[in-house]
């Protein structure tokens, strides 16, 4: 709690910075107001199923004891922030929809910034670990009651927490202290990194923010990357050795929703956050954001839940069915 408050310190007094403007103009999707209302109601019901759906794996694996094992406690947490993701972007935007004039105060662009960025980093860091549990799992089963133990689970849970919240720190100051000059019209349904940087550079030049903000989101979204491709890959390997069918069969549907998620992750992510500042259609961008912020939190308790047995009999007793 004491770090918590001391980092929020940090971030808030960092916002005295003179930045030249006290709020923003989030476009988000400049339709007219049916189309808008349209929309509303699509992402409405999308973040309703999402919180619904992600809900349910938190609470199942809250409830049934069978599911207080390693990998069903990642899961479950991995569920809840996805739960933070959709509403540290997708509450607002809807917000937005509504809103005549679509604006956003500088304060709380920035805070919307720190948190959606710290928990994709959070995410990145959870997907690493996951990938780590199947390892264990698969190519060290006799290793694995003994090294991932329930206490060991825990301290990975906490590390990823309070790592992705540092881990974004620093670009966030540093963005605080770009000056603007009157540019405040983001072409985007959030304050994203990218668009706050192309406005810094329209009005001076900071090729030094711009390659810190590169270098950390990269070095990020790489080794976690290649980390969960090479797990994978040892896991694969282990697998096609395996001499039952039935248990090839079922290491491979776990590990295959696994790489689904990690593909739509990253394959988006990579797009947007290797090169933050690189010239592209707004509505391209706007598009795959819509995708990694919005697509992958709504999906992935269907991927997960609907191929794993357990987890479909623990939400069925759960919904006394």
């Amino acid at each position: 709690m004491l770090l918590h408050t001391v980092f929020y310190s940090i971030f808030m007094s960092s916002l005295n910075i003179s930045h030249t403007v006290s709020e923003f103009i989030l476009l988000g999707f400049p339709f007219r107001w049916e189309i808008q209302f349209l929309l509303f109601s699509i992402f409405f019901v999308t973040y309703i199923l999402t919180f619904l759906g992600n809900m349910a794996i938190v609470c199942a694996v809250c409830w049934d004891c069978r599911l207080h094992t390693p990998m069903y406690i990642l899961l479950a947490n991995f569920s809840f922030l996805e739960i933070c993701c959709v509403n540290s972007d997708v509450t607002n935007m809807l917000a937005n929809f509504l809103s005549q004039t679509k604006t956003i105060s500088f304060t709380q662009c920035l805070l919307q910034l720190y948190f959606f960025f710290s928990l994709s980093t959070t995410e990145c860091l959870f997907l690493s670990i996951m990938a780590y549990d199947r390892f264990l799992a698969i190519c060290r089963p006799l290793h694995y009651p003994t090294v991932m133990t329930i206490w060991f689970c825990g301290s990975l849970v906490i590390f990823c927490w309070v790592y992705g919240f540092l881990w974004f720190l620093i670009p966030v100051i540093l963005i605080t202290q770009l000056t603007f000059c009157g540019l405040n019209v983001i072409d985007d349904f959030l304050c994203d990194l990218g668009p706050l940087l192309a406005l810094a550079s329209a009005c001076v030049s900071i090729p030094g923010t711009v390659l810190i903000c590169g270098t950390i989101s990269s070095l990020l979204i790489f080794s976690t990357f290649f980390y969960i491709m090479g797990s994978y890959t040892l896991v694969l390997r282990a697998v096609v050795q395996v001499p039952s069918q039935a248990g090839c069969k079922k290491a491979f549907s776990t590990c295959g929703s696994h790489l689904v998620v990690v593909s739509l992750f990253y394959g988006s992510v990579m797009v947007i956050y290797v090169s933050p500042t690189s010239k592209r259609e707004a509505g391209m961008q706007k598009m795959v954001t819509l995708f990694y912020s919005i697509v992958t939190p709504l999906i992935n308790p269907v991927i997960y839940s609907l191929r794993n047995k357990d987890m479909k009999h623990a939400i069925k007793k759960l919904l006394g069915t």
